[in-house]
């Protein structure tokens, strides 16, 4: 499965979220995942094989339970590939950075004329 199937599914990519703060277990991914998608326990097992087989996630048992983490190796790779269009954001953004400074110093100028 291409990276980008893998990371098409919005519940996909809320497990990543949950995870980029750290390792979870199962049962609190599926708790968080059921109350915001509405699907059943095994449909959350089955978005982490996805996951996992698809390499964006490592799993390991710490007694009963199974903890999962991510695996940033496939994100690098997203990255790679994301590199070569963002040409077409980053001026923007740093014109936005321009902007956003500049509008600071006038009032920071303005507050010291008063």
């Amino acid at each position: 499965m291409h990276a980008f199937d893998v990371l098409g599914d919005p519940v996909r990519r809320r497990i990543l979220e949950l995870l980029a703060d750290g390792e979870l277990t199962s049962g609190a991914i599926t708790t968080v995942i059921q109350r915001e998608f509405g699907i059943s326990q095994p449909a959350v097992s089955q978005h982490l094989k996805v996951l996992r087989e698809n390499g964006f996630a490592t799993v390991r048992p710490q007694g009963v339970r199974r903890l999962y983490a991510v695996n940033s190796e496939p994100l690098r790779d997203v990255d790679v590939w994301l590199a070569r269009f963002r040409r077409f954001w980053t001026p923007h953004l740093d014109a936005l950075a321009t902007e956003v400074a500049r509008g600071k110093r006038e009032r920071r100028l303005r507050g010291q004329d008063e």
